[in-house]
């Protein structure tokens, strides 16, 4: 393989991750413009109060959401290290560069504002599905949009947290904060937008595709293996196993089938041993052969 193949693939794979981050940072930043500022909703971390100072003083988003991460660029640099905050400051400089493009539109007259007028809680519904898809694409992608997001993947890297849990953590402290500034109808318009994100944040991060892991302990485990593979075509593994309290020796049949193959599964298995121990598990992301590749 020569020199210029090599810088190629190496370009195409940065291409991969940063397309992504891209689009991510497009829709969350046409939430904002077309969901939460029309109606004066509110958003957490440093861009919640970016949309407060917007509020109270007219600055733009555009301009507050990138001086306000600086900060906590050097933060980052020093934890998550600098093939990580690449990808940070490339989302937060995305993101400001998507609201200084959404907010000329509407200057211009070229980008109506959405408005429902007395379906406020459509709004928050419609608001909380683009914030927490543009977040969890470019969470996904290894991006961040700087601010509470960054705090965020510190402690998933640290302490296992998940990054939506942290992030409605800290929202909920900066909304609460915001109500020296709104009402409190719109703090808990903005709580349902903040709870929708989050779960969006985490489905997109673990995955769209879901799928069901069994682990089957039995004593016919070469006869379900075999029926598996010839029904389900799916890949099986046999792991030897033995009861503490009878000290019997046994198997355990592991494999992960698609939701709609959860039936047939359960119905080979106590076909064959209906006194089979069965034990199924949620699976958020499988790669893999019959799954998907990444």
């Amino acid at each position: 393989m020569t020199r210029g193949s090599i810088d190629l693939k190496r370009i195409l794979n940065q291409l991969k991750l940063m397309i992504p981050i891209f689009i991510g940072t497009a829709i969350y930043a046409f939430g904002l413009q077309c969901f939460v500022i029309p109606y004066q909703l509110m958003e957490g971390g440093l861009t919640g109060i970016g949309v407060l100072l917007n509020y109270a003083a007219g600055w733009p988003l555009s301009v507050t959401t990138l001086l306000l991460n600086i900060p906590l660029f050097l933060l980052g640099w020093k934890a998550l290290g600098k093939y990580q905050m690449f990808y940070t400051i490339l989302g937060t400089v995305s993101l400001s560069l998507f609201l200084a493009l959404l907010e000329s539109l509407i200057k211009k007259g070229l980008l109506e504002k959405i408005t429902m007028p007395g379906d406020v809680m459509l709004v928050a519904l419609y608001a909380g599905v683009t914030l927490g898809t543009g977040l969890g694409i470019v969470f996904r992608f290894g991006g961040t949009t700087g601010g509470i997001d960054i705090i965020a993947r510190i402690l998933q890297r640290w302490r296992g947290y998940s990054m939506g849990q942290v992030i409605l953590a800290f929202d909920a402290i900066i909304i609460g904060v915001s109500l020296l500034y709104i009402s409190l109808e719109k703090v808990l318009y903005t709580l349902v937008v903040v709870f929708v994100a989050s779960k969006l944040i985490d489905f997109i991060q673990d995955g769209a595709y879901s799928a069901k892991a069994f682990q089957v302990i039995t004593d016919h485990g070469q006869d379900i293996a075999l029926q598996i593979t010839k029904e389900l075509e799916r890949g099986v593994t046999l792991m030897p196993a033995k009861g503490a309290f009878s000290g019997q020796q046994k198997e355990v049949v592991y494999c992960v089938v698609g939701r709609a193959e959860t039936r047939r599964l359960k119905t080979i298995v106590r076909n064959i041993d209906p006194k089979a121990f069965i034990v199924i598990n949620e699976v958020h992301d499988v790669l893999g052969e019959g799954f998907k590749e990444e």
